[in-house]
C-alpha cells in the first residue's frame, strides 16, 4: 500500500529533506522514511504539500500532463480589477508561453495562521485576496501570473491539490491519508 502524507509547509521551509546551507527543510518536520515531495512550493510559499513513497503516484500528482488542479489563496498588492481577473481566467503569457485558463475570483481574507515574518504593510497601498485554481505547475507560476496582470503576490498559500485539502493542518503539521490520485 502506498503511503501519502498531507503536510502544511511553513513559510521559509524548503521542499527537500536536506540542505547544505542548513536552512529549514522537510526533515525538521517529518520523520517518515522513504517519502518524497510530489511537487514543490517555493521557500516563501506556504501550505499543502503531498509526500509519497510511490513514484508513480508522485508523477500523477506533480506532472502537468495529468492536469491535477491546485488551489491557492493569494494575497496581492492592490485591489484586483475585473479585467485583471478575466486575464487570469483566460491565461496569461509567462516567459513566452500562455498559461492554461485558470479559475480566479476575489475572496475575503481566509481564516489562516499569521505568517512569520508578517507580510510587509504599506499604509498607502491596499491588499486583497484572490482564490486561484491552476492545472499546471510552471516555476513560480502563480506569482508570475498575478504580477503580469499588475497585482504582485505578497503571500501565497496552497490549500488544495486535486481532491486533497489542507483542512485544519497548522504549519509544520502532517497527517497520513488513504489516497489515490487516479
Amino acid at each position: 500500500m502506498s503511503r501519502l502524507l498531507l503536510f502544511n509547509k511553513p513559510y521559509g521551509a524548503l521542499c527537500t529533506f536536506t540542505d547544505p546551507q542548513g536552512r529549514s527543510n522537510l526533515s525538521d518536520f517529518i520523520d517518515v522514511p522513504d517519502v518524497y515531495a510530489a511537487g514543490r512550493l517555493d521557500a516563501n510559499s506556504e501550505g499543502l504539500l503531498l509526500l509519497t513513497d510511490d513514484g508513480a503516484m508522485q508523477d500523477r500528482i506533480s506532472h502537468p500532463r495529468h492536469g491535477k488542479e491546485k488551489g491557492y489563496w493569494v494575497q496581492v498588492e492592490g485591489l484586483p480589477t475585473d479585467e485583471a481577473l478575466q486575464k487570469l481566467k483566460s491565461g496569461v503569457t509567462i516567459k513566452g508561453r500562455k498559461t492554461r485558463p485558470a479559475r480566479a475570483c476575489r475572496i475575503d481574507e481566509p481564516t489562516i495562521w499569521p505568517r512569520t515574518p508578517p507580510v510587509r504593510f504599506r499604509a498607502q497601498i491596499p491588499t486583497a485576496w484572490i482564490e486561484l485554481h491552476i492545472s499546471e505547475g510552471m516555476n513560480r507560476q502563480v506569482r508570475r501570473m498575478t504580477a503580469s496582470v499588475g497585482f504582485p503576490t505578497l503571500r501565497l498559500v496552497r490549500f488544495q491539490i486535486g481532491p486533497y485539502l489542507l483542512g485544519d493542518l497548522q504549519p509544520g503539521e502532517w497527517r497520513q491519508v488513504e489516497g489515490s490520485t487516479s
